[in-house]
């Protein structure tokens, strides 16, 4: 696959050293999305994945979601890093920091400064499919950390992940967000396998994965009274519109969020109002929608301490160390390739 040299920045007047870029995307954003939806929406039961939400327009709403009182596991994850960071650098001695989606490395900054109060920090490697996020990324983080290299990485993670570049020293990958209950669970294991594959023995993986609780509570993160989710989810018709000039009327489809007993996921859906037809002419495509027929957006799978053990023993690594708030909401987790002499 053809990707574009690194590129070196030079050091910014705030003082930080020398950003390294590498983009690996190369048209492959657009690439993706077709695929995916000629995949996705010629299926008898259709379905995008989530990693399409995530326009300029869908990020600024994914950062309203976060704020919202219904939306629990952001501040619940960040209670957890805000109280553990210390404890996580102290176990990992981390010299560097790799992150997937690392977005604008909001939670991430809490990390970052016990890693560098801790005076190991030494490299952090953010990894996103949106440059603009990176660089920007980059530049402030460099500034606000003396000394702190930046190697940001532009690419789908789900391609691209051997595309990290090689270790210099103890790491820390996090994956944060409950980002992996994005994957059904076969690809879930195999996209675990893939990160082990990053890390060596005296690096760990640092995952959020949000727990089995309550639907009712579960349902009202993902169905706020404010409409914002359901902005949200019916965002991802705008995006195939512009980018594959398609005609959706997002009016169209009604947001559905529900609680799959039986999977323990949430499922994220839109549901046709009224029959239609829809073009998408940039493949040459017309998707026929019956009234009440369904296309899913999103599942978000939750987990018990089993499940998660399961997952990681099956992508041959051990849980190490479990972190939760004090509601038992969500989890954060340190993982790591088995060693014989253990932690």
């Amino acid at each position: 696959m053809a990707t574009s040299p690194a590129r070196e920045v030079p050091p910014t007047a705030g003082g930080g050293k020398a950003i390294t870029i590498d983009s690996h995307l190369d048209g492959h954003a657009e690439r993706s999305l077709a695929d995916d939806v000629l995949d996705g929406l010629t299926r008898p039961f259709k379905e995008l994945p989530p990693k399409h939400f995530y326009d300029a327009r869908g990020a600024e709403l994914f950062d309203r979601i976060c704020e919202l009182p219904e939306y629990y596991p952001t501040r619940a994850e960040r209670a957890i890093l805000e109280r553990s960071a210390d404890e996580i650098a102290e176990l990992t001695g981390a010299v560097e920091l790799v992150e997937l989606g690392s977005g604008t490395a909001a939670k991430t900054r809490v990390l970052l400064d016990s890693l560098h109060r801790s005076g190991t920090l030494r490299r952090y490697v953010p990894f996103d499919v949106t440059e603009s996020m990176v660089r920007d990324c980059a530049r402030e983080l460099t500034a606000e950390y003396p000394g702190l290299r930046v190697h940001g990485v532009i690419g789908d993670f789900e391609r691209h992940l051997e595309l990290v570049p090689p270790a210099e020293g103890p790491r820390i990958v996090a994956f944060l967000g409950g980002t992996i209950g994005n994957f059904p669970p076969g690809s879930r294991r195999r996209f675990l396998r893939q990160i082990a594959r990053l890390l060596g023995p005296e690096d760990f993986l640092l995952m959020g994965t949000d727990l089995v609780k309550d639907p009712s509570v579960l349902e009202a993160a993902y169905d706020d009274a404010a409409g914002v989710t359901a902005e949200f989810n019916r965002n991802v018709l705008v995006v195939l519109n512009r980018e594959l000039d398609a005609d959706f009327d997002p009016g169209d489809f009604e947001h559905v969020a529900l609680f799959d007993r039986e999977h323990e996921w949430i499922e994220m859906r839109l549901r046709a109002r009224r029959g239609l037809i829809a073009q998408i002419r940039r493949l040459e495509m017309e998707v026929r929608f019956e009234e009440g027929e369904e296309l899913r957006t999103e599942i978000s799978a939750k987990f018990t301490p089993e499940r998660l053990r399961g997952d990681l023993a099956a992508a041959g690594l051990e849980l190490a160390h479990w972190l939760t708030d004090p509601d038992g909401l969500f989890a954060l987790t340190l993982s790591r390739v088995p060693a014989a002499d253990g932690l």
